[in-house]
């Protein structure tokens, strides 16, 4: 009897099996266990997280790594995610900007146009002109609407910028009311005498002269070639609350655009698109291009950059003389990305459409060996490449009760997501594909703006609701839930997710149903649009109808939406498809692992 450890090295999660291997090639599994990837999957930094996982699963087992006889690596080909902006405009205003975040205390309601004056120079003013005043937090709230009270009589105040969060409390002492915003913590960079306009929505709705290139050259007299300057900022200001416009001094406003730039593919049918066709274009001339052999990009491009990046990013991981770093496959998804505007006040953006990208980068050297090395001569066990993914996770998904060959299986990660289809007589068909959870994530933290990429990892995994009173929530499905013990007061009118060990709140606002739409849009996105392509590669004569089983594993199998969508896509197929149930105990994790192990006891016979 000798024990034997298939470990499968993901994007993600490592995650090992092991079994016991009788004399007659029988195999008895015993345990499994998992820890996330230290490291860049297929680097050396991954014998940290494989000697955590051999730890964990042998411990559970009452065993120790000393007792394996052999250990199966999967051979880890790196995948690499990035974002290209389609078109990306840089407004640089210098003298003066524009605000428009989303405060949450705005005062009063409607437009106002006129010079802005601080509050200090009230004195200053000039009967008959129209102001916008502005207050830092050096005054009150009580001092700040006597200052406005005492000067309504003489000075037409049209409506009041405020630093501090105290809107509502300036305005319940005015006996004139105006729109005011608050929350401006850069307001010391306003400009005296420049003209504005100012808006504040009604409860419930948003701005709409201000959110419009037109509403703003309407209020401020703008020409045409004012007005399409101040496109992004009319698009940065939708849905907001709250907004201020300052007319820029003429000049100082100009634009900077970098090119989105030309993909070229080497392949069987070499040919170049352009990154301004848009994703489904892109994938079109992937699919015509046959065997790729590389991808690049445009010099001095967005998505020039962008490969560079991905190249140098791989090359630093293989040090060999000859590397032969390549970009062998790519998945292109549209979104929409926020795009910072420079001299603005309050961090404003605006969506530019972009394209994200999930790049397969592969080197003639790729650093298994070493890792295998590595781990002979930490543990002083034998460790051996045994495998090719998509095959050992084919196997794996064999031990689903119920399943039978012919089968195809959709292994579904954080970086690629990979197809197999084993015919009848035990033959393979493979492919190996760019694109998964992790692009789902870079795909949420964009499109909503986060800046974090845990927390758009949480949005992906779990479901949302909003807490309404603190005993009852509503669910993004529109369900009412009613709880027993009162709800933590922090998490009051907030959209949070519901995760197994608590709620997390979603500290940016925005609304559930955005959110929801947009995690839902990822994953169709990514998903759907890689199944798809994997298995059209794979299926007998290229077409998905001689496929009658499809057993989704893999980490991305576990989400709570990803498959019943494929269920829904591939109905009309006829296709039977579902989660795996690896050994009949797993889920549809731990496929790759099952699979090396399994592999052993068939190299044996």
């Amino acid at each position: 009897m000798s024990l034997i450890a298939g470990v499968d090295i993901g994007n993600s999660t490592t995650e090992v099996c092991v079994g016991e291997a009788a004399a007659d090639g029988t195999i008895h599994f015993l345990t499994s266990a998992s820890r996330p990837t230290t490291g860049t999957k297929g680097t050396v930094a991954n014998t940290h997280a494989i000697k955590a996982a051999l730890n964990r699963a042998m411990s559970s087992i009452g065993r120790t790594i000393s007792d394996i006889s052999l250990i199966r690596l999967n051979e880890a080909a790196p995948v690499i995610g990035d974002t290209a902006m389609e078109t990306l405009t840089e407004t640089i205003i210098t003298d003066s900007s524009m605000i428009g975040h989303n405060p949450s205390t705005p005062a009063g309601a409607g437009q106002a146009v006129g010079e802005i004056l601080l509050i200090d120079n009230l004195s200053r003013g000039i009967p008959g002109t129209p102001y916008i005043v502005a207050a830092d937090d050096s005054y009150s709230y009580e001092e700040v609407a006597a200052i406005l009270n005492q000067s309504a009589d003489t000075l037409d105040i049209a409506g009041v910028i405020l630093k501090a969060d105290e809107a509502v409390l300036v305005e319940n002492r005015l006996r004139k009311k105006i729109p005011i915003i608050d929350e401006v913590a850069r307001i010391d960079k306003l400009p005296d005498g420049v003209l504005a306009a100012i808006e504040v929505a009604l409860p419930g709705q948003t701005v709409r002269m201000l959110s419009n290139p037109y509403g703003i050259a309407t209020l401020l007299h703008l020409n045409a070639e004012e007005t399409r300057t101040v496109t992004p900022i009319a698009k940065s200001l939708i849905g907001k609350r709250s907004a201020v416009v300052l007319k820029t001094p003429g000049g100082n406003v100009r634009e900077n655009v970098l090119p989105a730039g030309e993909i070229y593919l080497n392949a069987e049918n070499s040919a170049s698109i352009n990154l301004d066709e848009g994703a489904a274009e892109i994938m079109k001339a992937v699919a015509d291009a046959g065997k790729i052999h590389d991808i690049s990009g445009q010099p001095d491009t967005n998505v020039g950059n962008m490969l560079t990046r991905i190249k140098r990013g791989m090359g630093e991981l293989d040090h060999t003389p000859d590397a032969d770093i390549r970009i062998t496959d790519i998945l292109a998804v549209d979104t929409l990305a926020p795009v910072l505007i420079s001299g603005a006040l309050a961090g404003e953006t605006c969506l530019e459409k972009a394209v994200g990208i999930a790049a397969m980068v592969k080197t003639q050297h790729l650093p298994m060996r070493e890792i295998a090395d590595k781990l002979k001569m930490e543990l002083g066990t034998d460790v051996r490449i045994a495998g090719v993914e998509a095959v050992m996770a084919s196997l794996g998904a064999l031990t689903t009760p119920g399943t039978k060959l012919p089968l195809a299986i959709l292994d579904m990660g954080g970086g690629s997501t990979d197809a197999a289809v084993i015919s009848e007589d035990g033959r393979v068909t493979m492919t190996h594909q760019a694109g998964a959870g992790e692009l789902v994530s870079m795909l949420i933290e964009t499109e909503l703006g986060l800046g974090d990429r845990h927390i758009a990892e949480q949005i992906k995994k779990y479901p949302l609701a909003k807490v309404e009173s603190l005993f009852h929530m509503r669910m993004e499905n529109g369900q009412m839930t009613f709880v027993d013990e009162s709800i933590d007061p922090r998490f009051y009118g907030r959209v949070i997710l519901l995760a197994e060990d608590g709620y997390i709140r979603i500290e940016k606002e925005l609304p559930m149903e955005k959110i929801v739409q947009v995690r839902r849009d990822a994953k169709r996105k990514v998903f759907v649009t890689n199944a798809f392509r994997a298995l059209k590669s794979v299926a007998p004569g290229q077409d998905l109808k001689n496929i009658s089983n499809v057993v989704l594993v893999g980490g991305s199998a576990e989400d709570f939406e990803i498959p019943e969508m494929l269920m829904e896509e591939f109905a009309d197929y006829r296709i039977v498809c579902g989660r795996g149930n690896i050994r009949g105990t797993e889920g549809p994790r731990n496929a790759v692992a099952t699979g090396l192990v399994l592999s052993y006891a068939g190299e044996r016979q």
